[in-house]
């Protein structure tokens, strides 16, 4: 059974008097650090010279290089896993080191000195500002990595109270689990849902229903999404109730009529290439190259007809439907 953490369980006082550093000011950075000095932290940006650097002095933060973030007490590395290693970041024994990712710590990639830890937000970056300023926080996964100092758990929490993530609670995750189920949700469930919907395409088309009404069905009415947000808003059993009775009948009697495909034999392949570092290595090797089979694979399954199907359904239907280009 693993553990949970909520506001309750951290104490801002854990890191009074210490200088936090941001490192990044994109989509986690920018929302981390408004969030943190909103919570009282003393908080700095460090970050190339370009725009993002201008936007952080224009918000009222000290910017600074990102060489200049390894003497501070707490450091956040908000950008991307790729770019993490490359940093050159050097934390003084004492210090604490946060990631938002547990990829970087998982597989190797990142192995700086002092307490290690990842605040990981269930959540997209301008989203944890958004619920930061409503009240509302966000789930969040954490996990402490290294504790040199005795002094990891608390900090963490300390930090992941400041940013929001504690208000809806937590879930006690070490680096490794949170990376494997990240990348497993990309790698397992995306395409099993991807070769499901096809099936269920090419089903309705020999039965004459238009594509056009099919993927309506599947995507552009916003229908499953929402049913999606009563899941996750009330539960299966409640949200169960606001289905007719006919399809509710449907729904559960149909039930294991797929049990007979071992999908989980497929997946069990897929996620041990991602839990041994096989696919970090896989990854490693592709962006050094330039990554020329990920744009073999997009102009496969997302190049130029597909952008044109997309463009021209969403004209046909839904907030734009019957809007000329441009209007």
């Amino acid at each position: 059974m693993t553990g949970f953490f909520y506001e309750a369980d951290a104490d801002l006082a854990a890191v009074d008097g210490q200088r936090v550093a941001v490192v990044g000011y994109g989509n986690q950075g920018r929302p981390w650090a408004l969030n943190l000095r909103d919570s009282g932290l003393a908080v700095s940006v460090h970050v190339r010279a370009d725009e993002s650097r201008d936007q952080a002095i224009a918000d009222g933060f000290d910017a600074g290089d990102i060489a200049d973030a390894s003497a501070a007490d707490i450091i956040c590395v908000l950008v991307p896993d790729d770019a993490i290693a490359g940093l050159g970041l050097a934390p003084r024994p004492e210090a604490l080191t946060i990631v938002a990712s547990g990829y970087t710590l998982a597989f190797d990639r990142f192995t700086p000195d002092g307490d290690i830890a990842m605040v990981a937000p269930r959540m997209l970056g301008p989203e944890v500002r958004r619920c930061y300023e409503e009240g509302v926080g966000f789930i969040t996964a954490v996990g402490v990595h290294r504790d040199t100092t005795g002094t990891a758990q608390a900090r963490m929490l300390a930090v992941a109270r400041a940013i929001g993530g504690l208000r809806q609670g937590a879930i006690a995750m070490t680096p490794h689990q949170e990376a494997v189920l990240d990348l497993a949700v990309e790698q397992l469930l995306s395409p099993a849902l991807t070769h499901v919907n096809a099936a269920f395409a090419l089903v309705m088309l020999e039965l004459g229903i238009p594509l056009e009404a099919v993927t309506t069905e599947l995507f552009y009415s916003g229908e499953v999404e929402r049913n999606y947000r009563l899941l996750r808003e009330e539960g299966f059993v409640a949200q169960l109730d606001h289905h007719s009775p006919a399809s509710q009948y449907g729904q559960l009697s149909r039930r294991g009529r797929y049990d007979h495909l071992d999908v989980g034999a497929t997946m069990r392949e897929l996620v041990d290439d991602i839990a041994s570092g096989r696919f970090a290595d896989e990854w490693d090797a592709e962006s050094a190259a330039g990554a020329p089979r990920l744009a073999e694979l997009r102009e496969e399954h997302a190049g130029e007809l597909m952008k044109a199907i997309e463009q021209d359904l969403r004209a046909k239907l839904g907030p734009n439907a019957g809007r000329a280009p441009g209007g």
